[in-house]
């Protein structure tokens, strides 16, 4: 996999909910602004975009596994350091409340013109204005700034509270790939961590009560 190579790739959208979106009971302060974000952005029938990224290594998540009793399992793992860095979205649509998993994976570090595309690449399959659900992140405020330049009132921008990634359903997304579809897995070499990546990530598309637990995880009523 070449560093400047990048796949996005748009997944099946799950089932309409019958309510919209909003954050649970005993939420923090800083986040009640959120909900009413949501609300909002049903009303102005615009799209909900809450976006993250993450690496992976060659190292495997060791996670507790079997093995017949007095042999404990060996990983042998890469000493290497080559990672990917994933980008990803989890989109809301504004009246159907369809959701949609999309994602892109390169081989180097996000900076801001992979965010820029990335989302740009998002919202021509929204096909409707949206609402950007992101951290601070330097890359994403650098990002932000021509998004909004370029796109105007196609884009609102709403910033996460600092230090709560736990506010973001995208984080879910994260971890159950990593700690559960790839668990002790030991790729032969990026190439084959791609690979491993894009399928975990796709075969989620095809779960729609998987893609709304993400929300409950992150405290977001359907």
């Amino acid at each position: 996999m070449e560093g400047s190579e990048a796949d996005e790739v748009v997944g099946t959208e799950a089932g309409a909910s019958r309510t919209g979106a909003k954050r649970g009971r005993g939420a923090p302060v800083a986040t009640t602004g959120l909900a009413a974000n949501q609300k909002g952005a049903r009303q102005r029938g615009r799209s909900i975009v809450f976006l993250d990224e993450t690496g992976f290594m060659l190292q495997p998540v060791v996670r507790r596994t079997w093995a017949p009793r007095g042999c404990t399992p060996v990983l042998a793992s890469w000493d290497r350091h080559d990672r990917l860095s994933v980008s990803s979205a989890l989109t809301l649509a504004p009246r159907r409340r369809r959701l949609a998993l999309r994602f892109s994976i390169q081989a180097r570090n996000v900076r801001w013109p992979d965010v820029y595309r990335f989302v740009r690449a998002v919202m021509v399959r929204c096909r409707r204005p949206v609402v950007l659900v992101l951290d601070r992140l330097n890359a994403h405020r650098s990002a932000v700034k021509r998004l909004v330049a370029r796109f105007g009132g196609r884009v609102e921008v709403e910033w996460l509270p600092a230090y709560a990634p736990e506010l973001n359903p995208v984080e879910p997304v994260w971890s159950h790939t990593k700690h559960s579809d790839l668990a002790n897995y030991i790729p032969k070499h990026v190439g084959a961590l791609a690979s491993a990546v894009r399928r975990s990530l796709r075969s989620k598309t095809k779960e729609p009560d998987l893609l709304r637990s993400f929300f409950k995880i992150a405290g977001l009523k359907l």
